[in-house]
């Protein structure tokens, strides 16, 4: 795990200088960089900042190159490359190439890359299972794979879209990074907004990709790859899909389970895999708790340690049960250690940090969550965690899925009567309608019903909605609203449904949107984040490829079984955890965010969204604005996360439309200076013992 960046084109070499540091915090063990054809038309500069990972000597320094004659490369002249993430076969796909006769020169994954490169070209994405961003730069005079040049650089991003990668095309070349921060350090790229990503962004909550809020700057979207030539995009192209649409696996339901059982084994196990040590989030529920119960399996003497959040007193969050109790128990039945940060509502005091390692504004507390574990387990020593992201997305585990297999229950009605019964639901979510939208049951009834008068993938498009429409644009200044007045809000969703051919089945159509857009744009994207953030390696073992592609065949009836989410994934892993805690209730990892807003946080939201504040920004409206924040704390309508949607989109634009953003110090940096320690959540380490003697962060 790493931070790269890099550029194609006349840029000042101090450039380079800048993009390095801004990703700095993605690799505390080490920096390098090059500048590459330098007598050519358009050179090219490469910078690292090295996480070390897997062979933590020098050997593992990047910019590196394959020192090889099968590779007829000699020197980073020839050959170069900067990557950030993992190859999990590695080591096998290292005997195969040293079969052929490649020489090595190190244990690192990254130089397997290289040596694959020269061997199949660009058909060796399609050998890769790990978790990757890379650049190849080649230099050499003859033996280019077909379809490069002299000069190209070649750049990929994993099939799930867990590691970032954001590049964008000036008059001067093509820069590249693993977060758009390091690109804002060219101060000639515009800082202006896109309107049509903005309006996408409030709908959702974060950007459906490619786009991002900046114009023209892009994310390589998941399962993508790219040639830069002469400083510029020659050919983009997806060399993966989620493999829906094939025949569903065959087999009893529990011969289904026990296989599923025995991948998600087999993925853990293969991504244990370092020369560091291995911890895990463990928030209580079913996925993080499958994840550590393979690592129990896996290794069953050795000790685990287990990362959760707690508040005060467990209390519900947002009309759902507090998971720590369920975590103690998982810890307790698998005598793992837990590691438990209690937070307050003044953990919103990392809002503004949150933003600056995210890149993009996300309209979600767990973020912060996720910072702080992450800082947590460098300062315990600890430099990979491995999270169960992505369960809810391949297996079925949101509320909206099961809306979409209740639909049966009302799409008999005539369409003229679901159009009264959408009507009235969208009034009563905008606040036209009776009381009591914010409830947590009515709130959920509301969304659910209203859209079902819209066509059937624009529908499953709104599901994924948080507000809508008429509310979203009584709140856009007049220049916003005639910049967005024809985007359709559903247009990015169902462009990527017009992908997925011979799925019919519409929860699988459903879980083909979260794996390309929910999970990448948002849960993947934080989760990287903020684990890069504080120097920490996160691994997703839920959606290891060959997991992947047997999940996405397991028939749909299998995954969602009435109310029951899931009920395959629960089913596999009853030998290993509690039924109470495989079949409890769905949980979110975040905080109540809906209460601090209107009670603890009220101070914070009259500030970032003051009038005057907005009227400078010329995005939204302040009477709009101040609508909707009366009708959210009256409780006429549920607008708490469009208005930290709000709140983060002013934060952010303070850092990255007003300034160049500047490097920080991480969290975890800074406390082991001793800097801010009362700002930090307290911690209790559990075991299957019982609790230990609660300690703050500075006590170890």
């Amino acid at each position: 795990m790493c931070g790269i960046a890099g550029f194609q084109g006349a840029f000042p070499p101090e450039l380079l200088a800048r993009m390095s540091r801004a990703v700095a915090h993605r690799g505390p063990d080490g920096d390098g960089h090059v500048f590459l054809g330098r007598d050519a038309n358009v050179p090219v500069g490469l910078a690292h900042r090295r996480l070390a990972i897997i062979d933590l000597s020098a050997d593992g320094r990047q910019p590196m190159t394959a020192r090889c004659p099968r590779c007829r490369s000699t020197s980073l002249d020839d050959l170069a490359l900067i990557y950030n993430g993992e190859l999990y076969e590695y080591r096998a796909l290292r005997a195969e190439l040293e079969a052929k006769g490649h020489r090595f020169h190190s244990q690192t994954d990254s130089e397997v890359l290289l040596h694959l490169y020269t061997e199949y070209g660009t058909a060796m994405l399609e050998r890769l299972n790990g978790i990757f961003a890379f650049a190849i730069y080649d230099g050499r005079s003859a033996g280019h794979p077909a379809g490069i040049a002299r000069g190209d650089l070649f750049i990929a991003r994993d099939p799930l879209g867990v590691k970032p990668l954001y590049y964008t095309t000036t008059r001067e070349g093509l820069l590249f990074a693993s977060e758009l921060k390091a690109l804002l350090q060219h101060e000639a790229l515009p800082r202006r907004i896109d309107a049509a990503a903005l309006h996408h962004h409030l709908a959702y909550l974060w950007t459906p990709a490619p786009r991002t809020l900046l114009e023209g700057v892009r994310k390589l979207p998941p399962g993508c790859a790219l040639i830069a030539r002469g400083g510029g995009v020659a050919r983009e192209w997806r060399y993966y899909d989620l493999p829906y649409g094939r025949a569903s696996v065959a087999g009893s339901e529990s011969e289904i389970a026990g296989e599923l059982r025995a991948r998600v084994a087999r993925a853990v196990e293969r991504q244990l895999v370092a020369d560091v040590p291995v911890g895990a989030f463990l928030s209580g529920g079913l996925d993080s708790s499958a994840v550590v119960a393979m690592m129990r399996r896996a290794h069953p003497d050795r000790a685990i340690d287990c990362y959760g959040i707690g508040f005060a007193g467990d209390e519900a969050i947002e009309g759902t049960a507090a998971d720590m109790p369920y975590a103690r128990r998982v810890a307790a039945h698998l005598g793992v250690r837990l590691h438990v940060l209690e937070v307050q509502p003044t953990v919103i005091e990392h809002l503004e940090r949150m933003l600056y390692f995210l890149d993009e504004p996300q309209a979600d507390p767990a973020p912060i969550n996720a910072l702080l574990i992450a800082e947590q387990a460098r300062r315990d020593g600890i430099s990979v965690l491995l999270s169960g992201a992505g369960g809810d997305d391949i297996l079925s585990g949101y509320r909206r899925h099961l809306a979409v297999r209740s639909e049966h229950l009302w799409m008999w009605l005539p369409r003229a009567a679901r159009g009264v019964v959408a009507r009235a639901a969208r009034a009563m979510a905008s606040g036209n309608g009776p009381r009591g939208a914010s409830s947590h049951a009515v709130r959920r009834l509301v969304k659910m019903l209203s859209y079902v008068d819209q066509a059937p993938d624009t529908r499953l498009a709104t599901y994924f909605w948080w507000s809508p429409d008429a509310m979203r644009r009584s709140l856009y200044s007049p220049a916003l609203e005639a910049a967005t007045r024809d985007v359709a809000t559903a247009a990015p969703l169902l462009e990527t449904l017009e992908r997925l051919h011979g799925e019919a089945d519409p929860l699988n159509r459903m879980l083909y949107l979260e794996g390309k857009h929910f999970l990448p744009d948002h849960n993947l994207n934080y989760t990287d984040k903020m684990g890069m953030a504080a120097g920490v390696e996160v691994r997703v073992p839920l959606l290891d490829l060959e997991l992947i592609d047997f999940a996405v065949r397991i028939p749909s009836a299998m995954k969602q079984r009435g109310r029951t989410g899931k009920a395959i994934f629960k089913r596999a892993m009853e030998p290993d955890l509690p039924r109470e805690v495989i079949y409890r209730a769905k949980s979110g990892f975040g905080a109540p965010l809906r209460r601090w807003l209107r009670n603890e946080l009220r101070a914070m939201v009259e500030e970032t969204l003051a009038p005057a504040a907005l009227r400078r920004r010329g995005l939204f409206d302040p009477a709009g604005v101040h609508r909707l924040v009366e009708l959210d704390r009256t409780g006429q309508v549920d607008g708490g996360y469009t208005i930290f949607a709000l709140m983060c989109i002013e934060l952010w634009c303070r850092q990255f439309i007003d300034a160049v953003p500047q490097p920080v110090e991480t969290g975890a940096s800074a406390s082991l200076h001793g800097v801010d320690q009362q700002e930090q959540p307290m911690v209790r380490e559990e075991t299957a013992h019982g609790p230990a003697r609660p300690h703050g962060l500075g006590d170890r």
